[in-house]
């Protein structure tokens, strides 16, 4: 089963046309907790069409976004493109960011240039609140300066974690309780007991003790991303 996770409509001017101009449509964006769905998805839209657009712009585009998460007011146009609110006469790019399973996957369908879509994305943070601003810019700077898949790498990059599963991103706390083991219905365990939760969960799956070695790695990994977001 596909679940929505996020989604973005960015509305822009269609190829060949002289005029250069923007619009957004519907926005799906969760961003709590921080970077959210919505935040993995501005990102994701940034880091697939930044490698396209003019080296000469990507300063000004850096620039952009640090002066929209301060608030600051931004003549228009802005990089050579200028937003409206009417949509009239626009093409459409549509974004998304789906689950399947415990995995999360992005989807593009871009009809416009690279520019348009960046431009798109920061667009966006431009209508969050102050605080979601301040904990997605240096999402959307990471987002900048990655090359390579846009896979699981990139969402725990973007995430700053070590795993990046589903849940681990929609409820990192429940998520984290789980992995370790802690009953049904605890919701603040104390350091003490999440290191002994730690030391016995890593005793079960250690392949000196009987754990699975093919597994243990991973199982591992996720035992510290789990003891990290409960002590953090």
């Amino acid at each position: 089963m596909t679940v929505l996770l996020a989604e973005l409509e960015v509305w822009h001017t269609r190829p060949l046309t002289p005029t250069r101009r923007i619009s957004l449509g519907h926005m799906v964006l969760p961003v709590d907790p921080a970077p959210g769905f919505g935040g993995l998805l501005l990102g994701a839209v940034i880091a697939r069409h930044v490698p396209e657009i003019d080296d000469d712009l990507v300063p000004d585009t850096h620039r952009l976004i640090s002066q929209i998460q301060r608030g600051e007011r931004i003549a228009q146009p802005r990089l050579r493109h200028r937003y409206q609110v009417d949509r009239h006469g626009l093409a459409c790019s549509r974004h998304r960011v789906v689950g399947t399973g415990d995995e999360v996957e992005f989807e593009f369908d871009t009809n416009g240039s690279p520019m348009q879509q960046v431009l798109g994305a920061i667009y966006a943070l431009e209508r969050l609140d102050r605080e979601s601003r301040l904990s997605l810019e240096p999402v959307l700077l990471k987002s900048m300066s990655w090359r390579g898949p846009l896979g699981a790498a990139f969402v725990a990059h973007l995430a700053g974690s070590k795993t990046a599963s589903l849940r681990s991103l929609a409820d990192p706390r429940a998520w984290a309780l789980d992995v370790l083991g802690f009953p049904a219905g605890t919701t603040k365990p104390s350091k003490r007991d999440v290191m002994s939760q730690f030391r016995a969960r890593l005793r079960e799956v250690h392949p000196d003790h009987g754990g699975d070695e093919s597994a243990a790695s991973g199982i591992i990994g996720d035992l510290s991303e789990a003891r990290r977001i409960l002590t953090g």
